[in-house]
Formats: C-alpha cells, structure tokens, sequence
C-alpha cells in the first residue's frame, strides 16, 4: 500500500542556528528528543526506544545547516522517507523546522500527534 506524504512546519524560537543543527543532526542531539538512544557509524543511524524497539536509518541526504533526510532500512518502499530540515526566516531572525514523512492513510493522524509531542520535547530540551 502507497504512503501518504505528510509535511509539517514548527516555529521555532532559536537563537542559535548551530544548537538547532546540533538537535537535529548529531545522536547527542537526536537522543535529547526523538529517541532514547542513538548509535551512528555516519552512514547508518540505529534508533533506540526502550528496551526492546530499534529501527536502523540510513542518511541518503545531508546539507549542513539545511537538512538531513533518512529512510528506514526496514521500510518496503524506497521512495519513502523522513526529512527533518530548519529554515530560517528573516523577517522574524526564527527558525522554521519543517518535517516531511510517509504513513499509511488510516495512521497520519497518529503520525502528526507523535511529530507533534516530539517537536515540543525538542522545545523544552533545547529552549525553543
């Protein structure tokens, strides 16, 4: 079955572009607010939750300080992905952090709810 894209937007308050990059891109980071372990040997990222649930991502694009975008090694189809990308706006000196992801249709709705408590653990840990 074909996966729904799904494209979130979250205003950040950050003040600091290398904090962000920091959050999003490094395990120390990533371990702050999206899992509860993570192992990276620069190509593949092993994802830790609990005790017993683990997926391994690989990194199939990077630009520093823009975005890094994994797939999951378990996942059927090749297209799908989860991108997690921060853009800076200007206007109001904030950063945008944009999330694109793939889900079956009758889980999108559960998917934005755990982007959604993700993202706001990712605002008390970091200060956003």
């Amino acid at each position: 079955m074909k996966k729904e894209k799904i494209h979130l937007e979250y205003l950040l308050n950050a003040t600091s572009k290398n904090i962000l990059w920091s959050a999003i891109s490094t395990p120390t980071g990533l371990e702050d607010w999206f899992a509860d372990k993570v192992i990276s040997d620069d190509k593949i990222v092993e994802f830790h939750w609990g005790k017993t649930e683990l997926r391994k991502a690989e990194i199939i694009a990077i630009r520093s300080f823009s975005f890094i975008r994994f797939r999951w090694q378990d996942d059927e189809n090749e297209r799908d992905y989860f991108e997690i990308k921060m853009t800076y706006n200007e206007l109001t000196s904030d950063y945008v952090l944009e999330i694109t992801d793939f889900a079956e249709s009758d889980e999108v709705d559960d998917m934005k709810e755990l982007w959604e408590s993700q993202v706001a653990k990712l605002r008390r840990t970091c200060g956003f």
